[in-house]
């Protein structure tokens, strides 16, 4: 009998560790997700190079999204500074930006 436990409980830790790891990659696949909507919708906001003060708004709305979100710093970085920006968006960054968005990226 107690050779039947032992096999319990080492069958246990193995179901144990099987649904650890589905959980992680299910968190890993919403968590990919998210990165990846923040991104577009970032980049759709500055597709044409041209952003708007309500684009300039909807990009510093989405500096915290996008830092929690895991999206990559060829992303965040120049949101953050366009978010930061006064009245003038800084071109460069809107250029990062389109870069970072590209296919080829």
């Amino acid at each position: 009998m107690l050779l039947h436990t032992s096999a319990i409980l080492v069958g246990c830790g193995q179901i144990e560790e099987t649904a650890g790891g589905i959980a992680s990659d299910a968190a890993s696949q919403v968590a990919g997700a998210a990165a990846e909507e923040v991104r577009s919708q970032v980049c759709v906001l500055v597709e044409d190079g041209v952003v708007s003060v309500e684009d300039k708004e909807l990009l510093g709305d989405l500096v915290t999204a996008a830092g929690t979100a895991g999206v990559p710093a060829e992303i965040t970085e120049p949101l953050a500074e366009i978010a930061a920006a006064g009245d003038q968006v800084p071109e460069e960054s809107v250029n990062a930006l389109r870069e970072a968005c590209s296919p080829s990226s």
